[in-house]
């Protein structure tokens, strides 16, 4: 590393922060606005609604603002070089492109290996605990304390239907189970009025449970039982049908659940299966807007730092936008969810490697 590369190195990490605080902050004033009013009506305390809320909001907001902080960081610290012509001077002495980015790459890459774990293991934790306060405390909350009139395929002829689902408790009430006959029609139905999770046994403990046989005859067999254990190929958060239980878990649940869907024979996993890749992707996201800030920040423009700051936002909201098109039809699997969660990101590294390849030549 020579001088030059810590001069650099400062001033980007030293951008990087204040952005990042900048950025942290703005989001916080403007999510107060909005949910400030219902915190206090419905009983939250400011020290909880500081203390606990945005205590663990934060680092959800880093996680989504960090590669627009890197990203205008160094196109600030990029743009300062060539408007005072050290880039030029760097250029004429033979120094490439390539080697000056080293102190950018060296921090693009760290950010990226810090953030796949930040994202995997740190941010889920801290999501379930927002995700419940606002359950608790705000008025239009994106779910309650569990989901109601579900259906999921538990196993390859086998249906689950149930009323209500409470995740916080593991149970499921009003529930029936059908399974079905080889050359069609109703095999056996199973139906209870509760089921609780029993963790220890890894087994459905079912109540008042009636259970019909069918014969390919047409014969019926009734059953009843005050209480029944049953073995499903289903948890209780695989029954939720909540869009954000992705974000609640880290990489590792997140990937059991995912599995967990398949084994059940579920077929609509589109949103989960791009959330787990996105933990993934997202924070390649560092790295890639760092590759691009540089060399398209490294030709002097008329209207000095001012323009190339506009121009760098412009080209952050086309990332985002890019990425939220994209990803829906990741959801509804008219493209793999794999490459709904990808695709955004390798668009703007090709782009970010043919402008280096450019403005090297």
């Amino acid at each position: 590393m020579t001088r030059f590369d810590w001069h650099v190195l400062r001033r980007f990490l030293s951008g990087t922060a204040l952005l990042l605080a900048l950025l942290v902050a703005t989001f916080v004033v403007l999510d107060l606005a909005e949910r400030i009013d219902d915190f206090l009506d419905r009983g939250a305390t400011t020290a909880q609604i500081f203390g606990e809320y945005y205590l663990y909001y934060v680092p959800d907001i880093v996680r989504l603002t960090s590669p627009l902080a890197l990203f205008l960081a160094a196109v600030y610290v990029t743009a300062r070089l060539a408007q005072s012509m050290q880039l030029t001077a760097i250029h004429m002495a033979g120094v490439s492109t390539w080697r000056v980015m080293r102190p950018f790459v060296i921090v693009g890459l760290a950010a990226t290996a810090a953030m796949l774990a930040f994202n995997g293991f740190v941010v889920p934790r801290a999501n379930a605990v927002v995700h419940e306060f606002q359950n608790r405390y705000y008025r239009d909350a994106p779910e309650g304390g569990g989901g109601s009139e579900i259906v999921r395929q538990t196993a390859p002829g086998e249906v689950l239907t149930a009323r209500y689902v409470d995740r916080e408790r593991a149970q499921a009430f009003r529930v029936s189970v059908v399974a079905l006959a080889d050359g069609g029609g109703v095999a056996r139905r199973l139906d209870a009025a509760q089921m609780t999770y029993v963790d220890s046994l890894a087994t459905w403990r079912a109540v008042d449970v009636a259970v019909r046989t069918f014969a390919a005859d047409g014969a019926e067999t009734y059953a009843y039982h005050a209480e029944l254990d049953t073995a499903l190929a289903v948890r209780p958060r695989d029954l939720a049908q909540s869009e954000r239980d992705a974000e609640r878990l880290t990489v590792v649940e997140a990937r059991d659940y995912v599995a967990s869907l398949e084994r059940a024979g579920v077929t609509e996993r589109g949103r989960p299966l791009v959330a787990y890749h996105a933990k993934f992707a997202y924070p390649f996201a560092n790295l890639i807007l760092v590759l691009l800030a540089v060399p398209l920040a490294a030709r002097r423009r008329r209207g000095g730092q001012a323009a190339q700051l506009a121009l760098g936002l412009g080209v952050a909201f086309l990332y985002l936008a890019l990425q939220k098109t994209i990803e829906p039809l990741g959801y509804v699997q008219t493209i793999p969810p794999v490459v709904a969660a990808w695709l955004p990101h390798l668009v703007f590294a090709a782009v970010a490697l043919a402008l280096l390849a450019r403005s090297s030549r």
